[in-house]
């Protein structure tokens, strides 16, 4: 497996935006968000490493095209060792274009197929494999000891970087959060029913708790954002005090 992380970006660029926090900072800033499905933590993720200037890393895209690989293999998604023969072979690469993440699988940008709603899904039980996940981990980490971001995802805080100094758990209510990607995929213009993506949530949300490796939960040290009320800027506003606080 392949793992080009940051393709034309310098590994020595630490701070950018970010020091306009505090002038005298002079360590990466590694900002680590938590949060279940539609919970918001991607968009505040995105708004706030645009704001810092610092690189943000969407780790769900880099599940999303484990599975698309899965499917487009036919592999069975039951079957880890099945999953395991796709991922092993797979060339995965993380690349930047005008401050937007691609994804790119064996040489195809996959950054748009990877957001259909069947791969979304299929990305949370991809996931739980141990062989999928300690992948991509690896190559989470890696990005992080380089430079200073912003990640988002399920386990940030709690496995992929327990060490980091600033950590927020994002979440919000199941109804809001299901209008949210309703709104979303209708403007993508799949066909979907609010009904069924709050099944869809709420399962979702059982099986990334519920998993046996580094399920969903809130680091013990992580603050709690509730956007269930709040706007995206609210939200990144709100994140930045607290940065701001800490440092």
């Amino acid at each position: 497996m392949i793992l080009a992380e940051i393709a034309g970006r310098a590994g020595h660029v630490y701070l950018r935006g970010a020091e306009n926090l505090r002038r005298d900072i002079t360590k990466k800033l590694v900002i680590a968000l938590d949060g279940p499905a539609g919970s918001g933590k991607t968009t505040a993720a995105k708004n706030l490493a645009r704001e810092l200037n610092i690189l943000y890393l969407d780790t769900g895209a880099m599940y999303r095209a484990c599975a698309l690989a899965c499917v487009n293999a036919g592999a069975d998604l039951s079957d880890e060792k099945s999953v395991k023969r796709v991922i092993d072979n797979i060339d995965l690469r993380i690349e930047y274009s005008d401050g937007r993440q691609l994804t790119e699988l064996d040489g195809r940008d996959v950054s748009e197929d990877i957001r259909r709603p069947e791969i979304s899904q299929l990305a949370s039980k991809v996931s739980a494999y141990g062989c999928v996940r300690r992948k991509m981990v690896e190559m989470q980490r890696r990005i992080a000891a380089t430079m200073s971001c912003v990640m988002d995802g399920r386990d940030i805080g709690t496995n992929v970087l327990p060490n980091a100094e600033h950590k927020f758990y994002i979440t919000a209510s199941v109804e809001v959060r299901a209008m949210r990607r309703f709104a979303e995929d209708r403007a993508k213009g799949y066909s979907v029913s609010y009904e069924n993506i709050v099944k869809d949530i709420r399962e979702r949300d059982k099986r990334d708790s519920e998993r046996e490796i580094a399920p969903l939960k809130c680091a013990d040290d992580a603050v709690i954002v509730d956007t269930s009320a709040l706007t995206p800027e609210q939200t990144v506003e709100f994140i930045k005090n607290k940065i701001q606080e800490k440092i």
